[in-house]
C-alpha cells in the first residue's frame, strides 16, 4: 500500500488532481460551492455543497470525462498571492471560502491556484500543468459535516486518487479490490463470525463460531501475561461520577459516556479502564519491594460513537479493551519498556504482523507537569526502544497532554497500517489519585505508571485479523480445525463420529458433516469456509484406521495414522503455524 501523504511527489500530483476534480464539478454543477480537498494517505478528497442535487456512484464517471478533457486541455497552473482584501473579494460569494479566509491568521499569505476559469484557494504546492494528471479515479462518495460538526450542514464527499503512470494506478485498482474482497464485515457473515442489529447500532452480536475466536485471543491473552508476571483484575462497568470528575473524564469526555441515575446518584458506564484500576491499587499499600507491578484486565467500556462513524468491528460503541497498568519507580522505566516491547513483539510476530514504533512528544500546549519531567520520560521512552533492537519514528507534539508514548503501527498481509498497540507514560493520574509506594527510606513516593494496549481492542483486532487473513485463520485461531467428512453416511459415518469424540477429547475443534450430500459438494463447503484441516473418510480409512487429510487451499490428500495425525495438528497449533 502506497501512502500519499508520505511521498512528496504523489502528494503534490493528488492535491492537484483534487483541484482538476472540483473544475470539472464546477462545468458540470455550476452552483457548486466547495469546502476543502485535502491529500489523505489513501489518495485525496474534495467537500462539496451542490444544494439539493446528489453526486451518485453512477456520477462518478461523467466527472471522470470531464476531467479528462480539462487534463488534455493542458490547463496552465498558477499560483496567486493575495492580501486578505484580495481574496475576500475573489471568494466574495463563497461563505465558506469567506469563512476560511476571515480565520487565517494575521500576516499569513493567503495564496490560491488558478487553471482557466476555475480557482480555490490553497496552500499549494500544485503540478504545472493539468496535462500530467492523466492517470487517476474516482473511488466514492460519502456524506462529511461542515467542518466535522454534526450540528452543522450535510456535505457530499468524493474521494478519489492519482498515479504518476497506469502501470502504477491499474495496480493500485487492482490492491483495492483485494481489500474489498478482504472486508471483514463481508467475511463475518459469511463465515458466521458476529452480525449487526438495528437494535443496536454499535453493538456487536458473537455468533458460535466468531465467540470461539473471540475466546481464543482471550486465552492466548492470558496465556502470554502469566509467563510476564502480570496479575488481572476485573474492575466494575457502572462507576458514580464523582470518579469520573476525579479522573477528568466528566469534564472533558462526558459527550462520549452513557450516564445513568441510581438512588438519586448520577453514575457512568465506563468509557475506560483506567480509573477503576487507579481504585484498585488504591486498595492496599504498596512497597517498593513490589515494583514494578503488572496488573492486568480485559475491561468491557462503552462510548458514544457518532451514528456515522460506526463501521462494522473498526469502530463501535461496546469493545473490549487488552489494558494493562505498570507501576514503578522511575529507575525502572528503560528496563520496564524495554520487557514490554519484546513482549509486544512476540505477540505479534505470532498473527505474522510487522510493525513499526512511533514516537509521539509533548504537545506544544495543554500539557502537565514539568518540561524537565517530559524531556527525562522522552529520553526514557527513546533509549528503551533502541535498548530492544528497534528504531522509531518521531512524531512531534502528538504525545496525550498526561505524559509521551510509543504507538505501534501494525501493517498487514496487502500493506495496510493499523494502529493497534501504544504505551503510554502517565503523569496525570497517579498526582489525581494520590497514588504512592513506600519507598526505601521509609517515605511515600509517587509511582510512574504506564497505560498498554497491545490487540487494542478485541472487536478491532479480530476485524483486523480476519482482513489479515483473508478469513482463513492458523489452525490455532480457527473457529473450526478439523471437518470430517464421511464418504458414504451408510459405511463411513460410524467411525467418522468416533474419531470426531476423540478429537473433541483432546480439545481440538472439530465436527462431523453428516448432511446427505456429494462428496463434492462437503469438500467445497469445507474450502468456502477456510476450515484449515478437513479429514475425508472413506473405506480404506475405516478398513486400516487411519485418516486422510487435506490442508485448506491445497488439493494434495495425505493418508497418516490417527496418532500422527494428532501429532502433526498440535505440533502446528503448539508452535502456531
Amino acid at each position: 500500500m502506497v501512502n500519499i501523504k508520505e511521498n512528496e511527489q504523489l502528494s503534490v500530483l493528488n492535491h492537484s488532481c483534487a483541484h482538476l476534480m472540483a473544475h470539472a464539478i464546477k462545468r458540470l454543477y455550476p452552483h457548486a460551492l466547495f469546502w476543502v480537498g485535502p491529500v489523505i494517505e489513501e489518495g485525496f478528497y474534495y467537500d462539496i455543497d451542490l444544494g439539493d442535487v446528489s453526486i451518485l456512484e453512477e456520477d462518478l464517471a461523467l466527472i471522470e470525462k470531464e476531467m479528462k478533457k480539462i487534463a488534455k486541455d493542458n490547463k496552465l497552473i498558477k499560483r496567486l498571492e493575495l492580501s486578505k482584501e484580495e481574496a475576500l473579494e475573489m471568494f466574495g460569494h463563497d461563505p465558506y471560502k469567506v469563512d476560511l479566509i476571515e480565520n487565517m491568521e494575521e500576516g499569513l499569505q493567503i495564496t490560491a491556484y488558478k487553471q482557466d476559469d476555475f480557482v480555490d484557494l490553497c496552500r499549494g504546492p500544485h503540478v504545472e500543468s493539468t496535462k500530467v494528471l492523466k492517470n487517476f479515479k474516482l473511488l466514492k462518495t460519502s456524506g462529511a459535516y461542515y467542518k466535522g460538526d454534526a450540528k452543522n450542514k450535510m456535505l457530499q464527499r468524493i474521494y478519489g486518487i492519482c498515479f504518476e503512470t497506469e502501470e502504477d494506478l491499474n495496480a493500485h485498482l487492482e490492491w483495492l479490490e483485494e481489500v474489498k474482497k478482504r472486508d471483514h464485515r463481508k467475511i463475518g457473515k459469511e463465515l458466521e463470525l458476529f452480525m449487526l442489529s438495528e437494535y443496536g447500532p454499535g453493538f456487536p452480536f458473537w455468533l458460535p463460531k466468531g465467540m470461539t475466536l473471540y475466546k481464543s485471543l482471550e486465552d492466548y491473552w492470558y496465556q502470554e501475561h502469566i509467563k510476564e508476571e502480570y496479575q488481572f483484575i476485573k474492575t466494575p462497568t457502572m462507576l458514580n461520577k464523582e470518579l469520573w470528575e476525579l479522573s477528568g473524564h466528566w469534564f472533558n469526555y462526558k459527550e462520549n459516556m452513557y450516564t445513568s441515575s441510581i438512588d438519586e446518584k448520577e453514575f457512568a458506564i465506563k468509557p475506560m479502564n483506567c480509573p477503576g484500576g487507579m481504585l484498585a491499587y488504591k486498595n492496599s499499600i504498596h512497597s517498593y519491594k513490589d515494583l514494578p507491578l503488572r496488573v492486568g484486565e480485559l475491561g468491557h467500556v462503552h462510548r458514544h460513537e457518532a451514528s456515522g462513524a460506526l463501521s462494522g468491528l473498526f469502530r463501535v460503541r461496546a469493545f473490549t479493551q487488552d489494558d494493562a497498568h505498570l507501576f514503578m519507580t522511575e529507575e525502572q522505566i528503560e528496563g520496564e519498556i524495554v520487557k514490554l516491547i519484546n513482549f509486544i513483539d512476540r505477540v505479534y510476530k505470532s498473527f505474522n504482523l510487522s510493525y513499526r514504533i512511533e514516537l509521539s512528544t509533548r504537545p506544544e500546549e495543554k500539557y502537565i507537569g514539568e518540561i524537565e519531567v517530559w524531556d527525562k520520560a522522552e529520553d526514557a521512552l527513546k533509549r528503551a526502544v533502541l535498548a530492544a533492537g528497534h528504531d522509531y519514528k518521531l512524531n512531534p507534539g502528538d504525545g496525550a497532554f498526561y505524559g509521551p508514548k510509543l504507538d505501534f503501527k501494525l501493517t498487514d498481509s496487502i500493506g495496510r497500517t493499523w494502529q493497534c498497540g501504544t504505551i503510554q507514560l502517565d503523569m496525570n493520574l497517579p498526582e489525581r489519585f494520590d497514588l504512592t509506594y513506600v519507598a526505601s527510606d521509609g517515605t511515600k513516593k509517587r509511582p510512574i505508571m504506564l497505560h498498554r494496549v497491545i490487540y487494542g481492542s478485541l472487536e478491532r483486532f479480530i476485524g483486523v485479523l480476519i482482513e489479515h487473513y483473508a478469513g482463513a485463520f492458523p489452525t490455532w485461531l480457527a473457529p473450526v480445525q478439523i471437518n470430517v467428512i464421511p464418504v458414504n453416511n451408510e459405511y463411513h459415518l460410524e467411525y467418522a463420529e468416533e474419531l470426531n469424540k476423540k478429537l473433541l477429547a483432546l480439545g481440538l475443534r472439530a465436527e462431523v458433516d453428516a448432511r446427505d450430500e456429494k462428496l463434492s459438494y462437503k469438500m467445497r463447503f469445507s474450502q468456502t469456509n477456510k476450515i484449515p484441516f478437513t479429514l475425508i473418510i472413506g473405506q480404506n480409512e475405516v478398513d486400516n484406521k487411519n485418516v486422510s487429510f487435506r490442508r485448506f487451499g491445497s488439493q494434495d490428500t495425505v493418508t497418516l495414522s490417527f496418532d500422527e495425525f494428532v501429532l502433526h495438528i498440535q505440533d502446528i497449533i503448539e508452535n502456531k503455524k
